[in-house]
């Protein structure tokens, strides 16, 4: 079976050094309180096809996370170990290690992260993640 081929848009989705410090730039985003709290800058990063599998067990959607981070006790998180793989053409797997550091609410705690993204119409939008605790 032939790989799919990208849209003329997905051109502009980038060589893979370019690509690794695009797509940890947009996983860092998705750490900051200020993304997490808004549905719009959340559209814009989760594919419409977003799925999650947390580090609870729980099986996410966009709009299920959406609605979930709105009233999210923040913790501020840190990236580590970022790695890139690209797929194919228009498709990567990011990997790295995550770590939520403690509040008065909540204890901090490492997670072993991966992330699908997808470009599409020039723009990359993550389709999957898996957070694995530690």
């Amino acid at each position: 079976m032939d790989s799919p081929r990208p849209d003329a848009d997905d051109a502009a989705c980038g060589e893979t050094a370019a690509l690794a410090i695009l797509l940890e730039q947009q996983e860092a985003a998705l750490h900051r309180r200020e993304v997490r709290a808004s549905a719009q800058q959340l559209c814009e990063l989760l594919d419409e096809d977003f799925e999650e599998l947390g580090v609870s067990g729980t099986r996410w959607t966009r709009d299920t996370v959406i609605e979930a981070l709105r009233n999210e006790s923040f913790s501020e998180r840190r990236i580590s170990d970022f790695r890139l793989r690209s797929l194919s053409d228009g498709l990567a797997l990011v990997t790295y290690r995550a770590q939520r550091l403690a509040t008065p609410v909540r204890p901090g705690a490492e997670s072993l992260r991966s992330s699908l993204w997808r470009c599409k119409g020039g723009r990359w939008r993550m389709v999957f993640h898996q957070g694995t605790p530690l």
